[in-house]
């Protein structure tokens, strides 16, 4: 979820899922091979989904580093195989999650967007992209800054415009869709520590949170196992999110539930409910975030009402305002930190 959907942006992005999926398994590795050789498709220990534990220093099992030059195939989240270098040197982002990743896997990109919904890059990660070079919006790079760049590997979130792809692959061919409507965030996470050729770090990176995750949870003393509700405030009115949306799925794997009239599954968000429907998004805990001033201010005029003061979490004050560039996301492992913190020290202090 990268950008602000509307009913009909979200509906567009529905009605592509039975198509997208059949490519969304992850970036498999299909091949190895110098610059300019022809590349032979490789079993499925290459690929992420079958267990392959290739390393950030090593190439199909070899404890050699990749020599200067040397490229690798892997098939993107649309099934695309795409040519790109076997240790990127001038990685471009362009949405929130890829940063995450790239940053995660201890790499600092060439060039990055703001995040989803700001006109700069996300507060949580702001001080880990000091002097890097900012190409444009969410999924909507400037082309004059992206050359500036000099990338070697364009990293493109979930981009389904295919005149910028075009456009993208013109600057360089190594340019990968790296999620699918689809995919969850450890898959696509996976699947980017593959093209970087970390896919050993990134399986320890998901393991090491699988772990903090079980933990946290368990710490939440009389709040362990309590249902909260995640929503995020549109200009409209409010949305919940779906079980499989990036911060519910970090809710659960803290082994938290969601309130009756959320247990759905979907990786998307509701569209928004109009004032009548609002007990919709009660639970033991209400985490509320915004993404737009327009959406902040319509909290804010709600917030005086009946039907939101009924609300049995906030009768209970039991509500928690949260960073929405992190929590609307489809996320990554270091927004996956920030959500595991915020829902601890909220639930953890009472």
């Amino acid at each position: 979820m990268s950008t602000p959907q509307s009913p009909l942006h979200l509906a567009r992005r529905r009605a592509v899922q039975a198509v997208a999926a059949t490519g969304a398994a992850t970036l498999l590795l299909v091949g190895c091979g110098s610059s300019g050789s022809s590349d032979k498709a490789s079993s499925d220990k290459g690929s992420p989904s079958a267990g392959t534990t290739a390393g950030a220093s090593t190439a199909a099992g070899s404890p050699a580093a990749p020599a200067a030059g040397d490229k690798r195939t892997v098939k993107d989240a649309t099934g695309t195989a795409v040519e790109i270098p076997a240790e990127p040197k001038r990685i471009v982002t362009l949405t929130q999650e890829d940063l995450d990743a790239v940053l995660a896997l201890g790499l600092k990109p060439a060039g990055i967007t703001n995040g989803q919904g700001l006109n700069e890059p996300p507060a949580y990660l702001k001080d880990k992209v000091q002097g890097v070079p900012v190409v444009g919006n969410l999924l909507q790079p400037v082309m004059d800054k992206v050359i500036a760049a000099k990338p070697d590997l364009i990293l493109a979130g979930d981009m389904q415009d295919q005149q910028v792809l075009k456009q993208l692959r013109e600057i360089t061919p190594a340019t990968l869709v790296t999620m699918a409507p689809t995919d969850d965030w450890k898959l696509s996470f996976r699947g980017i520590g593959n093209a970087l050729n970390k896919l050993e770090q990134a399986n320890k990176v998901i393991a090491d949170y699988d772990a903090k995750a079980v933990k946290a949870g368990g710490e939440l003393g009389a709040n362990k196992g309590a249902a909260v509700s995640i929503v995020r405030w549109n200009p409209t009115g409010p949305s919940w999110m779906e079980k499989k949306q990036f911060a519910s799925g970090v809710a659960l794997d803290m082994g938290l539930t969601r309130p009756k009239a959320q247990d759905k599954d979907g990786n998307a968000h509701t569209p928004a409910l109009s004032l009548e429907k609002i007990n919709e998004i009660d639970g033991d805990w209400l985490f509320l975030s915004t993404l737009t001033d327009d959406g902040k201010a319509a909290l804010k005029d709600v917030q005086s009402k009946p039907a939101y003061q009924e609300l049995g979490a906030v009768k209970n004050n039991h509500t928690v305002t949260v960073d929405g560039s992190v929590w609307s996301t489809r996320g990554g492992p270091l927004a996956a930190d920030v959500v595991i913190g915020d829902i601890g020290k909220a639930l953890a202090a009472k």
